[in-house]
């Protein structure tokens, strides 16, 4: 099997680390999933590194599973990035086209979009994406793609999407200490997006809620286009905890009670629906109501929905997305979520489960695996491109610290 046909991606949550390969199928034109690994994260906390040598080892034990099962080295991946540092801002660039003729050129967009680029970021913060909402060609506006067009002035509307320097470095550091390479860095839940949603729910208008451990990540779309990304420091840890706390138990005893029997729907329970705790697993003596437990999953769902409907306020679109909200990551397992969602952001609403796959693997037609899979499409579109498309080539990205390369000629140096 040839190396470079492979396309990996890599997604580092808070509670686990998930890697998926595919291979481009070229008979099909799609990507075959040939290898998928999960392994418990440490070391990271709200899509940050809290402990570098914590994180280098849970990616390591990630990629050690990963390598045996597809049984060849992994040397490089697409990486999502998460946490509540990333900040989006829009920004619109302006060219005169360079030909005398008026044609616009492949050329001419690189320079428009490297107009836009020349935003005033934020001190310590690195652009991750621009992307390019839509073009204006003279007076024409709303054009998707100008090349072939004929103007003399071209205009783009970008959003730009930034991280904090300081993280973004922590994480590459962490990878590249693994000795593997970066292909590039991606932002998680555009990536998700990839998998779960179809191009007719982003003209529509769409919603994709990704509900993780620690953090819950959302991007709007309409028209195509991205409207609105933002990543909430809340996420379905929190439930355990609340659980925990409830039921006054442990938190490995309150998690497993919210994987068996969790639900966020109260009313379908009984006041005298108990199980006892070492039915789920549980050291604890004595049982637990179902109901009770309903009744605290209900509230704290209920709140990450309502943070998730003020970010649709913002631009506009509370109860206002035709094809509603789709909700996938391993926080949407929960029973009855989809009946809250509905509800709390009066929006259709459906879960997101990764889409067109090749696989025989069951365990990527998961919630939980739609970031890691989105990773590996969004790969296979990029070198589609050559690289190039609605992202930056990641060599703008590595520009920024020459030391991060050096000290990852350093550390590979240290591998047997």
């Amino acid at each position: 099997m040839p190396k470079d046909n492979l396309i990996t991606g890599l997604d580092i949550g808070s509670t686990a680390i998930r890697i998926v390969v595919g291979q481009k199928d070229r008979l099909e034109n799609k990507i075959k999933i040939i290898g998928a690994a999960e392994s418990p994260a440490q070391g990271i906390s709200k899509g940050s590194v809290v402990s570098a040598e914590d994180a280098i080892s849970s990616l390591s034990a990630a990629f050690e599973k990963l390598e045996r099962m597809v049984g060849q080295p992994i040397e490089h991946a697409w990486v999502g990035i998460n946490g509540s540092h990333i900040v989006t801002q829009e920004s619109r660039g302006i060219v005169a086209v360079s030909k005398t003729d008026g044609e616009i050129r492949p050329e001419d967009v690189e320079r428009v979009i490297e107009a836009a680029k020349a935003v005033a970021t934020p001190p310590n913060y690195e652009i991750l994406h621009i992307i390019p909402r839509s073009f204006s060609v003279d007076s024409q506006l709303g054009i998707k793609d100008p090349v072939g067009m004929t103007g003399f002035r071209l205009e783009v509307e970008t959003q730009i999407i930034q991280g904090l320097s300081a993280q973004i470095k922590n994480l590459t550091k962490c990878i590249y200490r693994t000795g593997k390479d970066i292909d590039d860095l991606v932002l998680s839940i555009l990536a998700t997006a990839e998998s779960v949603l179809t191009s007719r729910q982003k003209d529509l208008g769409v919603v994709v809620i990704n509900l993780g451990g620690a953090t819950t990540s959302l991007a709007v779309f309409e028209e195509g286009d991205i409207l609105h990304t933002a990543v909430l420091p809340i996420g379905s840890e929190y439930i355990s905890k609340d659980i925990a706390l409830g039921l006054r138990i442990s938190i490995d005893t309150a998690e497993k009670i919210k994987v068996r029997e969790g639900s966020c729907l109260p009313k379908e329970f009984k006041k005298q629906d108990e199980v006892k705790y070492s039915e789920v697993g549980g050291i604890e003596e004595g049982s637990f109501n179902k109901k009770e437990v309903a009744e605290i999953i209900e509230a704290r769902v209920d709140e990450i929905m309502e943070k998730v409907d003020k970010e649709l306020k913002k631009i506009g679109r509370s109860g206002m997305l035709p094809a509603g909200a789709v909700l996938t990551g391993g926080g949407a397992k929960i029973d009855g979520i989809i009946e809250v969602a509905k509800s709390k952001l009066r929006l259709p609403a459906s879960l997101g489960y990764p889409q067109e796959l090749i696989s025989s693997l069951d365990k990527v037609n998961d919630l939980s695996f739609s970031t890691a899979v989105g990773l590996v499409l969004w790969g296979a579109e990029m070198s589609k491109k050559g690289g190039r498309g609605l992202k930056l080539p990641l060599a703008d990205f590595k520009s920024m610290d020459k030391a991060v390369s050096r000290i990852k000629k350093l550390f590979k140096s240290f591998l047997p």
